[in-house]
């Protein structure tokens, strides 16, 4: 019996349509993510964020246990309320953040004792401790400790590394502290060996999760390659579960993964892009810095409705990003974000209507025919 309720109300082919219920609020899936690393969408406020049609936001464990810690966060009465975000939240583990510290960590059986990248203080990460955390942060979807298996990596290495997440997944779900409307996902290892991803899905599946992951993609593998790992994968999780593919990604990833079975995504790339001056749009990406658009008076997109292309020209965006104003990189920021909860928009109403792949084909052409300067 799950602690959270995940009702699939359409499907077409392998998609699905749903709604997975907290304790703070429904998530109409597919879904996807902003990603509030240090407890902020980075450049938004929690208003402008709901406003694009997020429901849900990540939180980082890592980040959130070094500064400001969660003991503090607990006593602000969690991260919703020190946050100022009154929907859901999904933490992750803290794993992935740990396995990129090379030369900072140390990985035994029992977690891994890392080096702190801002002061240098010694940290000890353990499943148990993963927890801890993430209930003091009060997370309504925590993840269980994984290691985040590197690519490439031969199949001893990864069926090693797929092991020890599946002992740690077990550990952390013997000290999650069961509640309504809270729940615990699993995540599936095994680098790109599909008899490794079906063994960690089914070792998942014994030890029942409220929801199932896929980790250890989007490293470095592509999306030829990613996509049939989901093929490998989704297929030995439990369909009335939702799936989640971390870290995951560009608008195309993101078509072709929630047609291959995927109900929720997160990526820093909407709002990293936006501080970047790249625009994501129905036309594919635009580099705002480009001199094309100093005299364009259009919007970003002229069919998007965010607040930035409601009320602001490409030309005075492409001017910001010059002189770097902060506002360049929170009205791109509003708009890549709004661009990208429009696409999981269309998306749901593709699968309602049971027509997702004339919406995947129509995507494709419009992000190849690219951005038509004006007459």
């Amino acid at each position: 019996m799950s602690n959270l309720k995940f009702k699939i109300s359409k499907t077409d082919g392998q998609a699905r349509l749903g709604t997975l219920s907290t304790a703070h609020g429904d998530i109409s899936t597919p879904a996807f993510m902003p990603v509030g690393t240090a407890g902020t969408i980075k450049a938004m406020t929690p208003e402008a964020v709901a406003e694009t049609g997020a429901q849900i936001i990540l939180g980082n464990t890592y980040h959130l246990m070094l500064r400001p810690g969660a003991d503090r966060v607990d006593h602000f009465g969690g991260l919703h309320t020190f946050m100022n975000w009154p929907g859901p939240i999904l933490t992750d583990s803290g794993g992935f953040q740990v396995m990129s510290l090379k030369g900072l960590r140390k990985m035994s059986e029992d977690g891994v004792v890392f080096k702190s990248h801002i002061d240098g203080s010694s940290h000890n990460l353990t499943p148990e401790y993963s927890m801890e955390i993430q209930h003091k942060l009060d997370s309504n979807i925590t993840m269980v400790l994984d290691e985040c298996t590197p690519f490439p990596a031969t199949k001893k290495e990864a069926y090693t590394s797929m092991q020890r997440s599946m002992r740690w997944a077990r550990r952390s779900k013997d000290v999650f502290v069961k509640r309504d409307g809270y729940g615990l996902f699993g995540i599936a290892q095994g680098g790109i060996y599909p008899e490794l991803r079906r063994e960690s899905a089914e070792n998942l599946r014994e030890i029942e999760f409220d929801g199932y992951a896929v980790g250890g993609l989007a490293v470095g593998e592509g999306q030829e390659m990613m996509f049939k790992v989901l093929e490998d994968t989704t297929p030995h999780l439990p369909v009335d579960r939702p799936r989640y593919l971390m870290g995951v990604g560009k608008p195309a990833d993101l078509v072709g993964a929630v047609m291959r079975g995927i109900d929720m995504f997160d990526c820093v790339l909407p709002t990293r892009s936006g501080r970047t001056d790249q625009a994501f749009t129905r036309m594919g990406q635009l580099n705002m810095r480009n001199a094309r658009h100093k005299n364009d008076t259009r919007p970003i997109d002229p069919e998007c409705t965010c607040y930035a292309c409601k009320n602001y020209s490409r030309g005075y965006i492409h001017h910001l990003g010059l002189c770097k104003e902060i506002l360049g990189a929170t009205l791109l920021s509003w708009h890549n974000l709004h661009y990208y909860q429009d696409l999981m928009r269309g998306i749901r109403g593709a699968i309602a209507e049971g027509d997702l792949e004339t919406f995947a084909e129509q995507f494709t052409a419009e992000q190849a025919a690219g951005d038509m300067d004006p007459i």
